[in-house]
């Protein structure tokens, strides 16, 4: 399997459940009517019930998506239509620290938009349980989650394991002798890096606190030394190296699969981060048996089983060869982002430190400018 940049990889993820019918294979199981959708216990109905019952309510859809290029989605928004024709979906992709203040502000003035929330701001969706915002709904196949990629009473789940790292041109580097985070300060590399900005994004920000404490200080003031050139957009380092522009991109997302062309570095002994993103059906949603459809959809094996780098949120999909899921690679620190992500004022200090070093964020967002009431 091809290793992709995030913007392909975020684009094409669902492709492979196009035409998948066997989709539609959830047990319906015979249980009283009365219970069978209650938010204590998994879905029963069979995707084609649930989707029947979307159709009913009206057939429309809107999910907000964190991601960073309009067409991010595309592949996911064409499987779910080649699977579900008649559901009016809209998918809105933007930075997921805009998307979840613009839903804060839509709740404020009444004026709530999504059914659907798909962000890595692992923080907001505690915030918004807490709050009463969520709909306590477990998906079919929510008990084979890994524990810890769902909250306990099914206000959340996440439906995709993404990770990010660096990743390299390997007939430029050389494949015998794996480049590690360490090497990234070599001389030899200056003027040859693209990375996302730490300070823009909070997972590529998790990352580069990870080398920090990995390498130190001294490590960080060699790095900014390297002529990186640092751009908005998680998807942009790899499409700088895809593209032959550089040979090495920083904090974006890849699949360890294949080392074709590019390698995506998961080494043991050296850190990259990964989390579980977290989805959700909003208590307000106007679509929310079209919400549940999309839940029980993403969850669903056979989307599962297509994720773009082999990793899946269930403990039942097998990896692929040479893959462990996420959750057993140690220095994945799976368990660590949410605690980063908690903690909002070490967030913001990490953020202002990195910007001495590697100056202000600079371009306009990668989504570009959506305003307050996208998808309205």
């Amino acid at each position: 399997m091809p290793i992709l940049s995030r913007r392909h990889v975020l684009a094409t993820g669902a492709a492979l459940g196009i035409g998948a019918s066997a989709a539609s294979a959830v047990p319906a199981a015979a249980v009283p009517a009365g219970s069978r959708h209650s938010g204590g216990r998994e879905e029963t109905r069979t995707l084609d019930e649930l989707y029947r019952a979307a159709l009913a309510e009206g057939g429309k859809l809107v999910v907000y998506a964190g991601g960073d290029t309009p067409t991010q989605q595309d592949g996911t928004k064409a499987a779910f239509k080649a699977r579900f024709p008649d559901i009016d979906l809209t998918l809105i992709v933007d930075y997921s620290k805009y998307h979840d203040v613009r839903v804060d502000n839509q709740f404020a003035t009444d004026t709530l938009v999504p059914d659907v929330v798909q962000f890595q701001t692992l923080h907001d969706f505690d915030r918004w349980k807490d709050q009463g915002r969520l709909l306590h709904y477990k998906p079919a196949g929510f008990s084979k989650v890994y524990d810890r990629f769902k909250d306990p009473q099914g206000a959340w789940v996440a439906t995709g394991a993404i990770a990010f790292s660096f990743m390299y041109d390997t007939a430029t580097v050389g494949a015998k002798t794996p480049l590690t985070p360490r090497d990234l300060v070599d001389p030899k590399w200056k003027g040859k890096i693209a990375s996302a900005y730490p300070h823009d994004d909070d997972a590529v920000l998790f990352l580069y606190t990870l080398y920090a404490r990995k390498y130190g200080w001294e490590w960080v003031a060699k790095f900014a030394a390297q002529d990186v050139q640092f751009a908005r957009g998680s998807n942009s380092p790899g499409d700088a190296v895809f593209g032959g522009q550089k040979t090495i991109g920083v904090g974006t997302a890849g699949s360890a699969v294949s080392t074709t062309p590019v390698t995506f570095a998961i080494g043991a002994g050296h850190p990259f981060m990964a989390w579980g993103q977290r989805t959700a059906v909003l208590k307000e949603a106007k679509n929310s048996t079209a919400a549940k459809l999309f839940l029980n959809w993403q969850l669903s094996k056979e989307m599962q089983n297509g994720s773009f780098n082999g990793w899946s949120v269930r403990t039942d999909v097998t990896p692929p060869a040479g893959l462990k899921p996420i959750w057993e690679y140690p220095n994945a620190n799976v368990d660590g982002f949410p605690r980063f992500m908690a903690d909002r004022a070490a967030v913001e200090r990490w953020k202002q430190t990195f910007a001495l070093y590697f100056g202000e964020v600079k371009g306009d967002p990668t989504p570009g400018w959506l305003g307050l009431h996208p998808g309205a």
